[in-house]
């Protein structure tokens, strides 16, 4: 049985992750892109957390092949879209993965130098590579481009930062679907909610001097559907969605993947 992206040629952005007892968001959009029959160009400025990802990839029976790059590095961009083409001669799925939002604060508190690294990885980054990756697939009349955002975006959020670049990647979703509309490509969104990552977990846990149990505990109770946070694979079914063509009819879109947490009014 062929699966739900046979043959199709993804790159993944943030195919490593921080480490910790859970699995992150690009680590598992990559290993289930790969057992949908997608060959993966991994990327990620981590070398070592990106071999593991290849090699869990290669364990389930899939095709990656790792790159080392930083996205917020235009040279590198324009390396992330020829790599693809040198090695698997076109990209279907540009996944755009990678975030930050260390030491953001209050619109009074956050630093420029923060404010600065938060919107040039988060938002500056995506934009380059983008406008590397498009006129591959405006060429090819085909193409999907998915970008991890934040119900951040659109729901009251301490981050000041975190939360215009998460507005601005919306905002820059819409207008990659509208300009690109004409020659077939799409181009969608993920909002995930409270997610069990090691990026989250583990990243408060060493702020805010918690436990982690603590932390999760806290954060499932702010859930609204089942008190509880979700996980990785959720944000990475939502990819694989949008990314097969089952979603053939659908861009422009903004999709929650938060438990019901950005619908809650009141």
């Amino acid at each position: 049985m062929s699966g739900r992206l046979q043959d199709k040629i993804a790159v993944v952005c943030g195919a490593g992750q921080t480490p910790g007892t859970t699995i992150g968001n690009g680590r598992a959009t990559a290993i289930l892109f790969a057992r949908e029959g997608a060959s993966v160009l991994a990327v990620d400025r981590d070398e070592k957390s990106l071999d593991e990802t290849c090699a869990m990839i290669a364990e389930a029976g899939g095709t990656a092949h790792p790159l080392v790059a930083d996205i917020t590095d235009t040279a590198d961009c324009g390396t992330i879209a020829r790599t693809a083409l040198d090695v698997f001669g076109r990209i279907d799925i540009l996944h755009n993965n990678i975030g930050i939002g260390s030491r953001d604060g209050s619109a009074l508190d956050v630093t420029e130098e923060a404010w600065d690294r938060i919107h040039a990885v988060n938002l500056r980054a995506p934009w380059v590579l983008c406008r590397e990756v498009v006129p591959h697939m405006r060429e090819r009349r085909a193409g999907v481009i998915l970008t991890v955002s934040s119900i951040a975006a659109v729901c009251s959020a301490p981050l000041v930062a975190y939360k215009v670049s998460k507005a601005g990647l919306n905002a820059l979703t819409h207008a990659l679907a509208m300009e690109n509309a004409g020659y077939g490509i799409r181009a969608n969104a993920i909002m995930p909610g409270l997610i069990d990552t090691p990026m989250a977990i583990e990243g408060i846990s060493a702020a805010l001097g918690m436990d982690r149990d603590e932390v999760r505990a806290a954060r499932d109770r702010m859930v609204p559907l089942n008190r509880h946070q979700g996980t990785a694979w959720d944000v990475a079914h939502a990819a694989l969605f949008l990314a097969s063509d089952e979603a053939a009819f659908i861009t422009g879109v903004l999709l929650p993947v938060d438990g019901g947490q950005s619908a809650r009014i009141g």
